[in-house]
């Protein structure tokens, strides 16, 4: 696809699509590596989040593989996992075949008004080219009274763990990522647009303008990742 292997902060679209599409085979190893196996307890937080029961439609937004999809399917909840790395969804489909994977933009979503109970998308609304225009989709998705859950990175609260967590994103993240991915580089972007997203306060803000009413969030691992939650009024 391209010579591509890791988008630039402008975040276009081919190019993070395309770099996504690069990692697929290894992704949810190395999350799991560079998150100190973290990643699997934030999943855990999100599914708790959801709360996803039997007969609820569910939007996974950014699913990726879809293994962030699964805890809604096994609580008996109709989940659609969606993602516009045609990479990502392959490997998923690889992977678990009955799953409902769809490609779609965050921007531009593919279903109905109002045709979700919940919706939540988790480390990847900061690689949306437009995160504000996501929200506002995300909104016009989910229907009244509905939820929304955003799990993504953040500002560590304590201030002497914040220098130590910027210098492991810019300095270790990248080496460690060189053993155990296979495109290395697009975790340089990664790291970079981890930095450059705003915190829990400005974040929750942006959700309040693009719709969503009572906002709120909670730290994960210090703040390392927010869990911000808000419903469709």
């Amino acid at each position: 696809m391209g010579s591509v292997t890791r988008a630039s902060l402008d975040k276009q679209p081919q190019e993070v699509a395309q770099m996504f599409d690069g990692v697929a085979a290894k992704y949810d190893l190395t999350n799991d590596v560079l998150s100190l196996g973290q990643a699997r307890l934030w999943r855990r937080a999100v599914a708790r989040a959801v709360d996803a029961r039997p007969g609820m439609r569910v939007l996974d937004l950014g699913a990726g593989t879809g293994t962030s999809s699964l805890p809604f399917a096994e609580a008996g909840a109709d989940v659609v996992p969606c993602d516009f790395s045609l990479g990502m969804l392959r490997e998923g489909k690889r992977r678990n075949p009955w799953l409902p994977l769809t490609a779609g933009d965050a921007t531009r979503l593919p279903f109905a008004d109002d045709a979700f109970d919940a919706v939540t998308i988790s480390f990847a609304l900061r690689n949306v080219h437009d995160p504000d225009a996501a929200l506002r989709e995300m909104l016009r998705v989910t229907r009244p009274g509905g939820r929304i859950v955003v799990c993504e990175f953040s500002h560590p609260t304590w201030a002497p763990f914040r220098t130590v967590y910027t210098e492991y994103l810019m300095r270790a993240l990248p080496q460690v990522a060189t053993a155990v991915s296979s495109n290395p580089d697009a975790y340089v972007y990664l790291a970079e647009s981890i930095r450059a997203w705003p915190d829990q306060a400005a974040f929750a803000r942006r959700m309040q303008q693009a719709g969503w009413g009572k906002v709120a969030w909670r730290n994960l691992t210090g703040g390392v990742v927010a869990l911000h939650r808000a419903t469709a009024p």
